[in-house]
């Protein structure tokens, strides 16, 4: 047993190792597409630097902590370490060091991370934000209610200063799990279905108050100007208008399944970078749909890692009202990964802690 773990430490400091190049070289070999958040970030040109909203506040923490003045490689040298490392006191699976499909997707993960964090990034914030959710949920000295408690205040703090729709994903979360408390026969597809319903509710009740449909003032308004252009290769358009109720249901499921399931997206065949993620995050919601089945049907011995996954999974809805593309999806995707990396290991974490 101690072999195998020290295989699956070296496994994952190699793989850490292998991915720091990876994270400092990204700025001399990525196109400028990928730099445009981080170049709002570091530069501020329009003062935009505040207290209220994803750019004003990264804008601020990184002047703050002085990074925006360093080359972004350097940047990198310091961002990718410190994520790894919090993967690190998360924890390390048995085994790691093996090429099974779940450690593959880890691994991908590992090396997205070191892609869309080598630079000024919002998803770099987040990571850091959402991390102290799994250790809470990792001490068995916080009590589950204290970690509900927190946890829900964590997102609403963050959706009310830093990302608005992570407001929708504790009222999300609240609604799947007194759904999944109700005997139905296909129980995980059936909470899941009905976040699905409580987003397109959501989304009614802003439209009837502020005259607009959730996914009409985000994804859609963001795609309306990019149709044609040249990084709009994998964008998110629903088939029917949104500024109709039947429409804006139609387009949350729509979106749901585009990021989520996006076997649509595999039209993309000639472009392997897309088809990278298709598959990545195929694979990534069936693990996942399959642990989250797993803690329903035992939710008093999974009672946090059930948290974790109504999480996740109340952000994969909220995503499909927001995101405008699948290469957004998968980089906001990273943000959340300690929460997933936790979800896809919670077993062999929980024998570390017995």
């Amino acid at each position: 047993m101690k072999t195998k773990i020290e295989k699956s430490k070296a496994a994952f400091l190699l793989i850490a190792a292998a991915n720091l190049f990876v994270a400092v070289i990204a700025f001399f070999v990525l196109p400028p597409k990928f730099f445009y958040d981080a170049a709002i970030i570091a530069y501020d040109k329009i003062n935009e630097i505040g207290y209220i909203g994803s750019y004003p506040v990264s804008i601020l923490l990184y002047k703050i902590s002085g990074l925006r003045y360093l080359p972004f490689p350097v940047i990198a040298l310091i961002q990718f370490p410190l994520l790894m490392y919090i993967l690190y006191k998360i924890g390390i699976p048995d085994e790691f060091e093996k090429l099974t499909v779940k450690n593959m997707l880890v691994y991908m993960g590992i090396l997205m991370i070191a892609i869309f964090m080598s630079m000024p990034s919002k998803e770099f914030i987040t990571f850091l934000y959402v991390s102290p959710i799994v250790f809470m949920c990792l001490n068995q000295q916080v009590s589950l209610k204290k970690t509900i408690i927190c946890s829900i205040l964590l997102l609403l703090i963050f959706g009310v200063f830093f990302r608005p729709y992570y407001l929708l994903i504790p009222v999300i979360g609240v609604g799947m799990y007194l759904v999944s408390l109700i005997s139905f026969k296909s129980k995980t597809i059936t909470t899941i279905f009905y976040g699905l319903l409580i987003a397109v509710f959501l989304s009614f009740s802003h439209g009837i108050i502020k005259g607009k449909y959730l996914s009409e003032i985000s994804r859609e308004l963001v795609n309306s100007d990019r149709v044609g252009s040249s990084d709009a290769n994998s964008i998110i358009i629903s088939p029917v208008k949104t500024d109709t109720w039947y429409g804006e249901t139609i387009g949350i499921f729509y979106g749901f399944f585009t990021v989520n399931i996006p076997l649509n997206g595999l039209k993309h065949i000639l472009s392997p970078q897309i088809v990278i993620f298709i598959i990545w995050q195929l694979l990534l919601f069936y693990i996942l749909l399959v642990r989250f089945a797993k803690c329903l049907a035992d939710r008093k011995k999974y009672s946090k890692e059930l948290l974790v996954l109504l999480i996740i999974f109340a952000f994969f809805i909220v995503q499909g009202v927001f995101e405008p593309d699948l290469g957004t999806a998968v980089r906001h995707k990273m943000g959340v990964f300690p929460l997933i990396y936790f979800a896809l290991y919670y077993e062999s974490f929980r024998k570390e802690l017995q």
